[in-house]
């Protein structure tokens, strides 16, 4: 899997200098583009539990600096994802089925929350910002767009913590969700997948446009049940 960053020069391999605000901004983009990769050869198997991460060797595979793959390396243990052993370097994490589970068990009870309270609180704008971009994502769901789907659920889950009007539970939405970002995208390669979300997506949305706090809560507990199974599926299948 090649990173298509060869469309610009290559980073100066100065990783100690001080770089041009431009410069880190680019090296942030790459060092995000790095993470998606490196966790999709996690979960899909490409990269195994106990691997050890060459960071000199992956900025040779990609062709870029080191100072990315070391920022790609702190994005994907904050997700779990790898670990930084003292004289060990970076070692591929072992995610067992049970661990995921506890993950999702959590991400559920906070959405849904998140949800319940959208439904009572939400303005009008917000609502109408929320059943647009339900509308778009099943767009997307029904050409197979999986990379454009993906970013638009990020948005529509987002669109919920903020209309729920509570900046902590927002604040412990989104951290949590980042750890299990890799998981929840790694879901929709599943054959089906898109149009299941969508018609889970859907219950949430109807309910919170209804302004019914406990029928939301229940569909986006249901909704993140299915994301956390659809999850351990990809993941084991995966690793078989």
């Amino acid at each position: 899997m090649m990173l298509r960053a060869a469309q610009g020069p290559h980073l100066a391999p100065d990783d100690d200098a001080a770089p041009p605000a431009t410069d880190r901004q680019s090296r942030g983009t790459l060092a995000e583009t790095l993470r998606r990769q490196l966790a999709d050869d996690i979960l899909d198997g490409r990269l195994l539990p106990g691997v050890r991460l060459d960071e000199t060797e992956l900025a040779a595979r990609f062709g870029v600096s080191r100072t990315p793959v070391r920022e790609a390396f702190k994005l994907l243990a904050a997700t779990g994802l790898v670990q930084v052993r003292p004289n060990k370097g970076v070692i591929v994490t072992a995610i067992t089925p049970e661990r995921l589970t506890e993950m999702f068990e959590v991400m559920g009870e906070i959405e849904a929350a998140c949800a319940r309270f959208a439904a009572r609180r939400m303005t009008e704008t917000e609502r109408a910002t929320l059943a647009a971009l339900h509308a778009e994502a099943g767009t997307l769901a029904e050409s197979g767009d999986r990379e454009a789907y993906d970013s638009l659920n990020t948005r529509f889950h987002s669109a919920i913590y903020a209309g729920a009007h509570n900046d902590f539970m927002a604040e412990t939405a989104q951290a949590i969700r980042q750890r299990l970002r890799p998981f929840r995208r790694a879901q929709f390669r599943l054959d089906g997948r898109l149009s299941r979300s969508w018609l889970e997506h859907d219950a949430v949305v109807r309910a919170i446009l209804l302004g019914d706090g406990e029928a939301a809560y229940h569909a986006m507990r249901v909704h993140v049940t299915a994301v956390g199974g659809a999850s351990a599926d990809y993941v084991g299948r995966a690793a078989n």
